[in-house]
């Protein structure tokens, strides 16, 4: 399954994308489905229904939260997330409650998760591929992950429609809610990924 888990609704301010404009195209560009993560915040529930659509695009929500040490993306019981967090203490609990945390676009020029961090406090998974990264930013984040062995993951980190379904993640086991995703993640079940019309334009 092609599934982009790195994408932001224009509930988070960054984004220009409303998540009817989501759904309504995110299976014509390949995808199988797609998991919402805006800034901070599940408002969006309150515009989907989590589940298969009757497309067949699976759609779920987490969350990219903010920390000191930059951005990192929650999966599982998000809604219990409390904000303010600290990096490492966020990992902590995440892992705790057996959710799934990745390492949003470390090396990135803006909003990088912090590398001594995710050393020191191991996530479930490093972004290696980010949309909006640069090659030699993936490039550092690659190394990261081979050195420390840490699961590798992409993200197309979309903000507009020419951006979504670019880098999902290619799950190699079967995903029909946020705990089949979680456990995806956590047990290595997953790899970077190319949307399957992923550069093309889109009307």
């Amino acid at each position: 399954m092609l599934i982009d888990t790195h994408v932001h609704s224009d509930v988070s301010d960054c984004s220009s994308m409303p998540v009817t404009q989501i759904l309504a195209n995110a299976r014509a560009l390949g995808l199988d489905g797609v998991c919402i993560t805006d800034h901070d915040s599940t408002d969006v529930l309150a515009q989907i229904d989590e589940g298969f659509q009757s497309d067949g695009l699976l759609v779920l929500v987490g969350m990219e939260y903010t920390t000191p040490q930059g951005d990192f993306l929650v999966y599982g019981d998000v809604e219990s997330l409390h904000p303010g967090m600290a990096a490492g203490a966020l990992i902590d609990h995440v892992n705790s409650m057996g959710g799934a945390i990745v390492a949003a676009h470390p090396y990135r020029g803006w909003r990088p998760s912090d590398p001594s961090t995710i050393i020191t406090h191991p996530p479930t998974a490093v972004e290696v591929v980010n949309g909006r990264n640069t090659e030699a930013e993936d490039t550092l984040a690659e190394a990261l992950a081979a050195k420390h062995g840490f699961v590798r993951v992409s993200g197309s980190d979309a903000h507009s429609l020419d951006e979504l379904g670019r880098f999902p993640i290619r799950f190699t086991r079967s995903i029909s809610c946020r705990n089949d995703l979680v456990e995806a993640l956590r047990s290595g079940h997953c790899a970077p990924g190319v949307g399957r019309l992923a550069f093309e334009s889109v009307s």
